[in-house]
């Protein structure tokens, strides 16, 4: 509990400075008497704050809780450290389904940004229903590992096709998409990314002791009463609900799905995931929201792409996980 205490006093100081940072200042004083009623913001401070900053965060928090939890599960589900949303496809069929809307029909108004959402859930879905497909075939996890990975570079290779094919509008507006950003998600996707990721993180932790279960084995599990194959539905759909939605209005965010949870995993020394779920969702809103701080570079008036920001910080964690895993092996 001291853990999860130090991480939540860390994630408010973090969201602060986070708040604060930019190119007008808003100091923590100003934002304290405006809350304590003493003094109010100048209209054009309120705006910025309302419009743009706190919409920017809430969207940080969101991802960094839902990203992390996919990796967990498929990590867990498959019993492989390196298994997550990013290396498995699943953000890859995310990235084509939006595709289709962005670089087909355009992404503006309420229409089509459920339509981007819908084209990013499906796209997610299909590539777990082809992994779910292969893995009641093929039980050896590596096999499935590379061949999410291939459904990653093929879809790949469909999208690039389609780029070459677009027009120049929106050639752009993808590319800007695909590099990532928390800051362009709009007040009525923010409402569709809340409704879709909080219930789904419901689901997630109510399969807390399950995914315990699979940690042992399917066998064992079998023998402690789960359905294994209801289980892997439900944890394919609600994977594909969160990285497809993430996706769809933030862009592909690499490395937080894989990463993050052998941070938490490392921080709170065990594996309950009655624990480990909070703590990985904790951890990884941790890490967007100092991931944003970083890519707003202070100081300056230029903003990296968010998912340049979280591969530098996620790839030294992936090359220590496979670094240990191989003195483990050799021992």
């Amino acid at each position: 509990m001291l853990i999860m205490g130090l991480l939540l006093l860390l994630l408010v100081i973090l969201s602060l400075l986070d708040i604060r940072l930019g190119s007008v200042r808003i100091t923590f004083s100003e934002m304290l008497r405006h809350l304590g009623g003493s003094a109010t913001l100048s209209e054009q401070k309120l705006i910025i704050l309302s419009k743009f900053r706190l919409p920017r965060l809430a969207t940080a928090l969101l991802a960094g809780a839902a990203l992390p939890v996919c990796g967990l599960q498929m990590q867990t589900l498959f019993r492989n450290p390196l298994a997550g949303p990013y290396v498995l496809g699943i953000s890859s069929g995310a990235s084509f389904g939006a595709a289709m809307v962005v670089l087909g029909a355009g992404a503006t108004g309420i229409v089509a940004t459920w339509n981007l959402a819908l084209a990013a859930w499906l796209g997610a879905g299909t590539v777990m229903l082809l992994l779910l497909f292969v893995s009641l075939r093929i039980r050896d996890v590596m096999t499935i590992l590379i061949l999410g990975i291939m459904f990653s570079s093929g879809l790949g290779a469909v999208i690039s096709i389609m780029q070459y094919f677009s027009q120049a509008s929106a050639l752009k507006s993808f590319v800007i998409w695909s590099m990532g950003s928390l800051g362009n998600v709009t007040g009525s996707q923010l409402n569709i990314m809340t409704w879709a990721i909080l219930p789904v993180l419901l689901i997630s932790f109510t399969y807390a002791k399950v995914l315990n279960g699979l940690m042992l084995g399917e066998e064992y599990a079998v023998t402690m009463g789960i359905r294994i194959l209801r289980t892997r539905i439900i944890i394919f759909a609600t994977t594909s609900i969160l990285a497809g939605t993430i996706t769809a209005f933030c862009g592909p965010i690499g490395f937080i799905g894989i990463a993050v949870p052998h941070v938490a995993r490392f921080i709170l020394r065990q594996s309950d995931h009655r624990l480990l779920i909070p703590s990985t969702m904790l951890t990884g809103m941790v890490v967007l929201v100092l991931s944003d701080i970083i890519s707003q570079l202070p100081g300056t008036e230029r903003v990296l792409p968010i998912n340049a920001v979280t591969s530098l910080i996620g790839i030294p964690v992936v090359i220590w996980l496979v670094i240990l895993n191989r003195k483990a092996h050799s021992v």
